[in-house]
């Protein structure tokens, strides 16, 4: 494809993408594809010649966008925000057409810098102290590895230098709530520390934030066995009500044990924007590493993960491999991202995060959050003012948990209410939403923050799970 060719195509794509994102909200939000269809509606081997632009696009009109869970819809409520703000997208979209090889400073000075540059934005923005420095992980997943691993090598002295974990005189322990992400303890176990040695420290039963004496307590019993706590994760915003562990004191107990603590703030991280929400981040600047995602809650497009550390060079010590065709005569002198995380090459996410900025700014990015917290202060509300629903948790983001307690249904019974009408609900096309366990039975969780909802959506979203509720209970 020559350049002016590109050009012709570009134009194409660019009018079907913003043709789509005006269908969006008029188009189900839950896919209904069974396994396997999407594979059947493409061609079973690749073309040998160049085919049309218009066969592709007629792909993605009939196979491709019937195949998705749109998250962009205002009638999304799944999971969590992930959403992807056009002016970031045409950030992704030079990014590629760059074509950057993100190896070293050298490879790509600009790349470098532009990254120093919006994450200390971003670290500004947020009011974080200037002791922290930022790099754009693909996820929070990997992030959270990242942090593991330095921890790892804190707690051992520098195992990697020696004989690594196999060599250690004592097993290592990592602690986290039982409502922590997936993430962490996947991190935990690929970082080499063992199942065995990952407690879930017990949570408040009203807050569902996790109890700091519980892991002092826990932290002395390992201590007491010969073990050595290592490492604490401390969520601010749980995946599953959106719980915020206290980060003060949980930095306090860790402090007295020497271990490490990673900060989870990967959906609510983007609350940190707003000055009267950074309460909820007390202590965070204690901590020694910390993430969260721009490209869920604020909405910079997939993927585009924000690890901050304090110590810089403990995290380089453990990451830095430099093989002699990587050497250059700056080295001494500049950031080399290759050694703040995993993959030695990278691509130019932080025109994502420039884009993002720029075209959009930071106040109607503020606005936008504002916005989503009072539709869910309105949800949360509305929900415990009508007869036989509850509202689960507190609401302090935009995650409302609730749930339908018919009278004399309990037990098993209201756990297949709740699934029947959640998935009436997502079956209908109007909404998606996602059922989740707390205490052991099944609720809804509803995470408010898609770029286009709306106060109307959500009065619509209550109608749905009200109508939803009411034709399942009757039905039984």
């Amino acid at each position: 494809m020559t350049p002016e060719e590109f050009r012709t195509a570009a134009h194409a794509l660019v009018d079907w993408v913003a043709d789509y994102r005006l269908q969006v909200p008029e188009l189900p939000v839950q896919t209904t594809v069974r396994p396997g269809e999407v594979r059947a509606g493409l061609p079973a081997s690749a073309p040998q010649t160049p085919q049309p632009l218009g066969d592709l696009i007629r792909v993605l009109d009939e196979v491709v966008v019937p195949g998705m869970t749109l998250t962009q819809s205002p009638g999304f409520y799944g999971w969590f925000p992930s959403n992807a703000s056009l002016a970031s997208v045409l950030g992704d979209y030079v990014s590629s057409g760059i074509g950057a090889l993100g190896i070293t400073w050298q490879s790509a000075p600009a790349l470098t810098e532009v990254e120093q540059v919006v994450t200390e934005w971003l670290r500004e923005l947020t009011g974080l102290s200037s002791q922290w420095k930022g790099a754009i992980q693909d996820t929070a997943s990997t992030g959270t590895l990242v942090a593991m691993l330095a921890a790892r090598e804190r707690a051992s002295d520098m195992s990697i230098d020696r004989g690594g974990l196999q060599a250690a005189e004592r097993p290592l322990v990592v602690y986290s709530s039982e409502h922590a992400h997936s993430s962490v303890p996947k991190a935990v176990l690929l970082a080499g520390f063992g199942r065995e040695n990952l407690r879930h420290i017990e949570v408040d039963p009203d807050t569902y934030a996790m109890r700091p004496q519980a892991l002092r307590e826990a932290m002395a019993a390992d201590v007491a066995a010969g073990r050595k706590p290592a490492a604490v994760v401390a969520a601010i915003g749980t995946t599953g009500t959106a719980a915020m562990d206290p980060v003060r004191e949980i930095c306090a107990v860790a402090a007295e044990f020497g271990a490490w603590v990673h900060v989870d703030a990967a959906m609510a991280g983007s609350a940190m924007l707003l000055p009267e929400c950074r309460k909820l981040f007390d202590g965070v600047d204690f901590a020694d590493s910390l993430v969260w995602n721009p490209h869920k809650w604020m909405g910079t497009i997939l993927d585009c993960s924000l690890l901050y550390v304090r110590d810089v060079d403990h995290l380089v010590a453990c990451m830095s491999t430099t093989p002699p065709y990587l050497r250059s005569d700056a080295d001494d002198e500049v950031v080399q991202y290759k050694d703040w995380g995993i993959p030695l090459g990278r691509r130019f996410r932080a025109l994502k995060l420039w884009f993002h900025l720029h075209l959009d700014g930071v106040e109607a990015i503020q606005q936008r959050l504002r916005r989503d917290l009072a539709n869910a202060a309105w949800l949360a509300d509305a929900v415990a003012a009508e007869p036989d629903w509850r509202v689960l948790a507190p609401v302090q983001l935009q995650t409302v948990c609730v749930r339908h307690e018919p009278p004399g249904l309990a037990g098993d019974g209201l756990d297949r209410h709740t699934l029947a009408w959640a998935d009436a609900v997502n079956a209908s096309g109007r909404a998606f939403v996602s059922p989740s366990v707390l205490d052991g039975r099944w609720m809804v969780r509803v995470s408010i923050g898609a770029e286009a909802t709306e106060r109307e959506h959500v009065q619509a979203l209550w109608d749905l799970l009200r109508e939803m509720a009411a034709a399942d209970a009757a039905s039984g």
